[in-house]
């Protein structure tokens, strides 16, 4: 294949944008050292991903995949509970609610409305200068 086009493309990505940001990932990738899956033919590594793309030798989907975890800062794991382990869950949840409902009775100290005044008259202005 002497040219990739979009068209090439188009047919296994859908969306034009999801497929730069597609080959874009995959370029990264090939930078970064991962190995290509059709003959490099002195193209440039977005040309490569491309036609990698093109030639469906790797799956949009994966990629897609490998693209969302790449951007992903707390990946959370679904791991299956146990009765016991529920258990316990509940009643962790029951300590750290009691422990919260302590926390929010924090108490402010109130001021007067004389006593703002008050203190918004005993402010000194700035003096002007012509840097402003």
């Amino acid at each position: 294949m002497a040219r990739v086009t979009v068209e090439d493309c188009i047919d296994k990505v859908d969306n034009r944008f999801e497929l730069v940001l597609l080959a874009g990932h995959r370029a990264r990738q090939i930078s970064q050292g991962a190995q290509i899956t059709v003959p490099r033919d002195n193209d440039k590594n977005p040309v490569v991903a491309l036609r990698e793309i093109a030639e469906e030798t790797l799956s949009p989907g994966d990629l897609k995949e490998d693209l969302i975890h790449s951007l992903q800062k707390h990946v959370e794991v679904d791991e299956p509970e146990t009765d016991g382990q529920e258990l316990t869950d509940q009643t962790d949840a029951a300590a750290i609610a009691a422990d919260t409902d302590e926390e929010d009775n924090v108490t402010f100290d109130r001021m007067t409305e004389e006593d703002l005044l008050a203190g918004i008259e005993g402010l000194v202005a700035p003096e002007k200068s012509d840097d402003y």
